[in-house]
């Protein structure tokens, strides 16, 4: 078998894409293991499928069928895949990266025409998380509606600061996390140094109690002070890493850097801005939260190279 792919990242969280218009391709773990492999394979930390929404739907996922009910112009579904092969909800860097290669391949488009699942206001794509949309910067930036935040331990876990526990590799004692949900789960721990930041050892999962069903993403950050955004409003910046569940540590995580900028502004209280800039190994990533209770993630995605693999 022969598979087309491209390779692409956002700010270094890295995928193998590939397009299944007709929805011909059987992504299954073992197939997903072998595209990600960074020694036998081509490398990354998931795999990207582009696949007819409606097909998703005729398969059995009644996200699908949702997300078309929502928004029929979502005609596209982002199928995700960990690098271990485990189905995941969706990714915010996957998301942006997915849009530059629907661009690329002429399935969207962030002009004012309609088409194939195109918008005036972009792309609007179907992620096992519901709907998300796309709208292209003209830095080159794509921006996505992530959708809506919540804090699963509601006002009581906002108002202390924690509803977990977490001990990463090498510390003597649990740490006060916060979770946070945007479709897919984390744990946000506040650190003291960025030195401290540096030396963590992430190459084994933490452990978080109580462990949450399906497994969290960790991300462990320093807040940097407040600063001016170039459009002129205040914003906040701080600096991260990130565990990802069925992954290990990678160079950035977007759903991760929304949570870690959420979790930092509730512990700031009411004064917190709205706008943070997000630091992490692979580069740089805004994040804003919005009035209508969504997130916001802006930030690069690059395409790297294309290829055929035979499996």
């Amino acid at each position: 078998m022969k598979i087309e792919f491209t390779k692409g990242h956002g700010t270094h969280n890295d995928f193998v894409l590939v397009a299944d218009p007709k929805d011909e391709l059987d992504l299954d773990g073992e197939l997903v293991r072998r595209l990600t492999d960074r020694r036998g394979g081509i490398g990354a930390d998931g795999v990207i499928r582009l696949a007819p929404t409606a097909s998703v739907a005729a398969a059995g996922e009644e996200i699908a069928d949702e997300i078309l009910a929502e928004e029929p112009a979502a005609i596209w579904f982002m199928d995700y895949r960990n690098a271990d092969g485990s189905v995941a909800e969706m990714c915010g860097n996957g998301v942006r990266v997915f849009a530059a290669f629907a661009e690329r391949l002429g399935y969207a488009s962030f002009g004012a025409d309609r088409g194939r699942g195109r918008g005036e206001s972009g792309l609007a794509l179907g992620t096992r998380a519901g709907v998300k949309r796309v709208r292209k910067e003209s830095n080159g930036w794509y921006a996505v509606d992530m959708g809506p935040w919540s804090l699963p331990g509601g006002d009581e876990a906002r108002d202390a600061g924690y509803d977990a526990g977490v001990v990463v590799h090498g510390w003597d004692a649990p740490r006060p996390g916060l979770s946070v949900d945007l479709g897919n789960p984390h744990t946000v721990v506040a650190l003291s140094s960025l030195d401290e930041l540096e030396r963590l050892d992430l190459t084994t999962a933490p452990e978080v109690a109580p462990p949450p069903p399906h497994g969290t993403n960790v991300e462990l950050v320093v807040p940097l002070g407040d600063e001016r955004a170039p459009s002129g409003e205040p914003a906040g910046r701080i600096r991260m890493r990130v565990h990802e569940r069925g992954v290990g540590e990678t160079q950035s995580c977007g759903t991760g850097a929304c949570a870690a900028a959420l979790a930092v502004r509730a512990w700031q209280g009411d004064t917190a801005p709205d706008t943070w800039f997000v630091e992490i190994p692979g580069g740089e990533v805004r994040v804003r939260a919005l009035r209508d209770g969504h997130v916001e993630l802006a930030g690069p995605a690059e395409l790297v190279f294309t290829g055929t693999l035979t499996v």
